[in-house]
């Protein structure tokens, strides 16, 4: 069975004197380009999504609008590949679509690390910036994503920058 895996760096966000990074809230055009993203994800018929606790990919979250069972993850604040491969791996069988709302540069990194070398990678490894998605392909289980057996194991079919 195949499974659609959808990882997205939040919105732009603000960085006002005084406040922890884990509370920095989206900026302006944080929240517009994330809604943009939610308008283009709608196709994919996302049934659940994984958002790490900071204030700003809630918030990501939140501008696209999509009505989803959410599990906001403390592990992937800030998070590598290996802590969002694990959080993605427990994902309940009964998903089809999933949506991981991170930070840089785990998001990108783990897109690389699932398909190193699909048509997008040159993209990717020039720009990943704020409100960019990937829409990865992933073959069989989510807990067949363990981390250091994923090289090649699935494929990007989408790169957008909503903007």
């Amino acid at each position: 069975m195949t499974r659609t895996l959808i990882l997205m760096r939040h919105g732009k966000a603000e960085s006002p004197f005084g406040i922890a990074d884990h509370d920095r809230p989206l900026a302006p055009r944080g929240r517009h380009e994330a809604a943009l993203a939610g308008e283009l994800l709608e196709r994919y018929d996302v049934d659940a999504a994984l958002c790490s606790t900071a204030e700003r990919t809630r918030q990501t979250l939140a501008a696209t609008e999509l009505d989803v069972p959410t599990e906001f993850s403390p592990r992937l604040y800030l998070a590598d590949p290996e802590s969002i491969l694990l959080d993605i791996a427990e994902t309940d069988d009964s998903v089809q679509t999933l949506l991981v709302v991170a930070h840089f540069p785990g998001i990108p990194e783990t897109i690389l690390q699932l398909d190193p070398s699909g048509p997008h990678t040159d993209e990717i490894l020039d720009r990943f910036p704020t409100s960019a998605y990937a829409v990865i392909e992933v073959p069989g289980e989510w807990s067949d994503l363990q981390p250091g057996a994923t090289t090649g194991a699935a494929a990007v079919t989408e790169f957008t920058i909503p903007r």
